[in-house]
């Protein structure tokens, strides 16, 4: 079963996004609290949605997302931040039922794509998403900025003498 997340997931919310950083290797960089996925997913202006996928034992994995926007098509779209599914329920369909929810919300939503990244040694999840249809868009490159350089950006001063 696939359903909205409410304020009292939160802390299973923290804990699949924790598991997620753990499986991706990035642990060190994941600084989530429940306070600020209350406060950003439940509070005055949330950022974020989530679906938490079940079976008869509870919660076994989330779809954390948000809209964005494509100019080219003047509509919205859904960008998928997080998808993951506890290694004891792989296998079950979790996954895709989240994706194929994910999928419904969109077109519910009027929104023209879903999209998501994946980190390119990840050869199941890529696999998988291959077999929804999904294509991967090489085409594009992720640019980043955080910490000091978001600051210095913020502040209008950078490294770049361009």
């Amino acid at each position: 079963m696939i359903r909205p997340a409410n304020p009292a997931d939160v802390p299973v919310i923290l804990d699949f996004i924790q598991q997620l950083a753990d499986y991706e290797k990035l642990r060190d960089a994941c600084h989530a609290t429940e306070a600020a996925l209350a406060a950003t997913l439940f509070g005055l202006r949330p950022y974020a949605e989530a679906l938490i996928a079940e079976d008869a034992s509870g919660p076994v994995g989330f779809a954390l997302f948000f809209h964005n926007y494509s100019t080219f098509l003047a509509k919205p779209g859904i960008y998928l931040e997080d998808l993951f599914v506890i290694p004891a329920a792989r296998g079950a369909g979790h996954g895709k039922a989240l994706l194929q929810a994910l999928a419904r919300l969109a077109v519910t939503r009027g929104c023209g794509r879903l999209e998501w990244s994946v980190l390119d040694w990840n050869a199941p999840s890529i696999a998988f998403y291959k077999s929804l249809g999904a294509e991967p868009q090489d085409e594009w490159t992720i640019f980043r900025l955080t910490g000091d350089a978001l600051l210095h950006c913020s502040e209008g001063s950078s490294n770049s003498k361009v």
